[in-house]
């Protein structure tokens, strides 16, 4: 018998560039599983039990429980520890340059197999030809290409540097942990180094032989209609617009998705809205970050804020 090789559509970028509401949307297309970042199923569900996207816990679940059992033949047989060791020796960013080599890496493959067990075990339970995952790290990207059963395409996502270094001020609760915990905060400085670091880490993967496309958040929201046909088309579906029927246009031209529950496993707040939801650009950065701060991210984003076509000033692209 003969390797399953599963097709995924992984969703790569610096956090707080849209991959959330980017990922539900895509989630309601037909033939799509979308899994959330599963980078954290191993720390956060295995181990702490926060809950799925769906409300409950993840040991409840029962969508996980079958792809555990799929996958593994039950999340007891596994040990997620292990998987967290293999990742703190592979899954960093300073690991990128090696993971980047094109000699055989064994510690990035056998970590990138536990990734294929679950996205071929979901795929299977769903029924799905194409699962995302929107894990966005870079590196994790950079070890999946070592693993031969994976079929990987890569959504590249920016926003302009300025709106996520803003979004990344802000403090915002994890609602899926008891412990009342916030998420990660950076200062607009650290942001704009690490949304140029990522970014142009996903610019390398391209180059070794990885399918990667870009798509840009402003584009997206602009056009959720277009924009999700042709991440659909790249990530190898033939839909037809009757396949977006779950997106709405109110009165005053606004596009609403109507958004069902998911199963994912970690990631934006967002993660656990159901019904209609506004797809929208979120410019409130344009007012409320300082303009010495709004100077000082787009000097350092300079180089990359060019080539995605984002215009220095801040005036709207």
């Amino acid at each position: 018998m003969g390797v399953v090789v599963v097709r995924v559509l992984f969703l790569g970028g610096l956090g707080r560039s849209g991959t959330t509401l980017l990922e539900r949307v895509l989630g309601c297309l037909p033939g799509v599983c979308t899994l959330g970042e599963v980078v954290h199923l191993w720390r956060r569900d295995l181990i702490d039990d926060e809950r799925c996207g769906c409300g409950q816990a993840f040991s409840a679940c029962g969508f996980w429980h079958e792809v555990g059992k799929r996958a593994f033949g039950g999340w007891d047989r596994l040990d997620p520890h292990h998987v967290l060791r293999l990742q703190s020796r592979v899954e960093r960013t300073r690991h990128i340059p090696s993971l980047a080599g094109r000699t055989r890496n064994d510690d990035a493959r056998d970590y990138a197999l536990y990734y294929a067990r679950v996205y071929a075990a979901a795929a299977e339970v769903t029924g799905a030809n194409v699962v995302v995952d929107s894990s966005k790290h870079a590196s994790l990207a950079y070890c999946l290409r070592h693993a031969p059963n994976i079929d990987l395409r890569v959504a590249h996502v920016v926003r302009d540097a300025r709106g996520v270094a803003y979004s990344w001020t802000k403090t915002v609760t994890r609602p899926e942990s008891d412990r009342r915990e916030t998420m990660t905060r950076y200062s607009p400085g650290r942001a704009a180094l690490l949304w140029s670091a990522h970014n142009a880490a996903f610019g390398l993967l391209g180059a070794r032989g990885v399918a990667v496309r870009r798509f840009r958040y402003e584009e997206f929201v602009a056009d959720p209609r277009g924009v999700s046909l042709s991440i659909a088309a790249f990530a190898g579906l033939d839909l037809h617009t009757g396949a977006l029927d779950f997106l709405t246009e109110g009165a005053d031209g606004s596009v609403y998705a109507d958004l069902p529950p998911a199963h994912s496993a970690a990631g934006n707040p967002m993660r656990f809205r159901t019904g209609p939801v506004e797809v929208r650009a979120d410019e409130s950065w344009r007012t409320a970050l300082p303009p010495r701060q709004r100077r000082l991210v787009a000097a350092i984003a300079a180089p990359l804020h060019g080539a995605y076509g984002y215009p220095i000033t801040g005036r709207r692209t």
